[in-house]
């Protein structure tokens, strides 16, 4: 198996650091808002990395943050906590904002066929994890106290920028433009570990004592107390969003690694940006989508699932509705193909084409080759092939029950065939029209009718 490794630049065979398990971590949710679909892409890619390696043999411990405290509006530590942002826009206290939008977000994963990380780890919930880091950092001098905040020193820690290959004289001067709001900070580039109730965190609802007086952690100290306390460090692959490399996945293996001295992650995985009309979907920017919206407009949250699988997850994928429409007719033949053959003769399981899906699918988690392969074998696979690939695509196919086709609907395509048979074509349309009407569809086959579910043609929603 292949992985792409960002901190390394290139494929690497995956090698696991334990025998008995892969130590797998993801960041989660900032639970103020909706998780948009661009932020799904990246859940759906995380899934099917656990899903591949599970299917290559390998026990995982995935292990997810949940950031309900620390994250500010801007990543330089600049604007207000998205949480109190939020829970101003709603009306609502920061705890019913949090508690809100995390069933939110595990019901959008449900809708979408991810598996839910076993440890799923609120940030407010490991505050002392936290400031025990942040106490280490200050034993070996990584870290400093202004009147405002506790910093880390970037100057101090080699390699800052060696996720990102970006040189830190270009890190400093792009950090200078910010706007910075601790004349105190050493370099403009310095990240905050802990906020003070101070100055203009004074009215911040969540807060805790700490050495440094009351206040709140910053964003990115959870993930690497989180990750450290329930996978030990390192561990095997740390995975995320492309928009993480240069900010917040810099700062962790900066965290991490000044407080304990060995790496956090040997592998780092990212995926990229899903766009809307070749532009970024962000929160932020007001152009994104929420997974319901999709389902608002008639689509299952799996055939969107399965349009994220058409593209490789380190390829920008944009989005538009034709594309999501043809994933939805894509998904239906999947699913019309896997009730046949449940009520058809057994076919023999393909062990080639097994084979060669595995080879793609194990090369770095290569989707779209994977199906190319899976559509070119499609009319020979058997239920038990299909099944087989289902265990790495996600479509959720072993849940679908068998078609429980109407009397009134057999009758109806019996008197169509009979009429076929004499050649009565305009008889046979009119009972066409009459089955789809019912909500269903004929197609007719050497080995006679085959009745589906009535699939309309895609019409874009807007």
């Amino acid at each position: 198996m292949k992985l792409f490794n960002t901190l390394t630049r290139k494929k690497e065979i995956f090698r696991p650091l334990r025998k008995s398990w892969v130590g797998l971590y993801t960041c989660g949710p900032t639970v103020y808002n909706f998780a948009h679909i661009g932020n799904l892409r990246t859940y759906i890619f995380e899934d099917l990395l656990r899903r591949t390696l599970e299917q290559a043999g390998y026990k995982v411990k995935h292990v997810m943050n949940i950031t309900d405290v620390g994250h500010l509006t801007s990543d330089a530590d600049a604007g207000e906590d998205k949480l109190e942002k939020g829970a101003k826009r709603e009306g609502k206290s920061v705890w019913n904002i949090t508690r809100f939008y995390t069933q939110a977000f595990l019901k959008d994963i449900g809708r979408l066929n991810i598996k839910k990380a076993q440890k799923l780890v609120p940030a407010t919930k490991e505050i002392q994890e936290q400031i025990k880091m942040i106490r280490r950092l200050f034993k070996n001098g990584y870290a400093y106290e202004t009147e405002q905040a506790v910093y880390f020193d970037v100057m101090k820690f080699k390699g800052y920028t060696k996720l990102s290959g970006q040189k830190l004289t270009q890190k400093l001067a792009g950090a200078r433009k910010e706007v910075v709001p601790d004349p105190q900070k050493r370099n403009p580039a310095d990240f905050a570990l802990w906020f003070k109730i101070a100055g203009r965190f004074k009215n911040h609802i969540m807060q805790w004592p700490s050495p440094w007086g009351a206040g709140f952690p910053g964003w990115h100290i959870e993930c690497s107390a989180i990750a450290s306390k329930y996978l030990g460090q390192p561990f095997d692959i740390h995975a995320g969003g492309v928009d993480h490399i240069s900010v917040h996945h810099t700062n962790e293996i900066a965290q991490s690694e000044g407080a304990y001295g060995k790496p956090l992650a040997k592998i780092w995985m990212h995926g990229e940006f899903l766009l809307i009309d070749t532009a970024k979907m962000a929160k932020s920017d007001g152009n994104f989508l929420t997974l319901q919206l999709l389902i608002n407009k008639r689509f299952d949250p799996l055939a969107y699932r399965y349009l994220v699988l058409t593209s490789h997850y380190r390829s920008r994928l944009n989005f538009t509705w034709e594309s999501l429409g043809a994933a939805k007719i894509a998904l239906e033949k999947i699913r019309n193909r896997v009730l046949e053959l449940r009520e058809s003769a057994k076919l023999k399981d393909n062990s080639v084409f097994r084979r060669e899906f595995d080879k793609k699918i194990m090369d770095d988690l290569n989707s779209p080759e994977a199906l190319a392969v899976f559509w070119k074998n499609f009319d020979r696979l058997s239920l038990e092939d299909i099944l087989w690939t289902d265990r790495i695509f996600g479509l959720n196919l072993l849940a679908l029950k068998p078609l429980k086709i109407p009397a009134k609907i057999k009758k109806l395509a019996r008197e169509r065939e009979k009429a076929r048979e004499v050649k009565d074509w305009k008889t046979a349309d009119s009972i066409r029209n009459k089955i789809q009407k019912s909500g269903w569809q004929v197609e007719d086959s050497p080995k006679g009718p085959i009745i589906k579910p009535f699939s309309p043609p895609f019409v874009k929603p807007f």
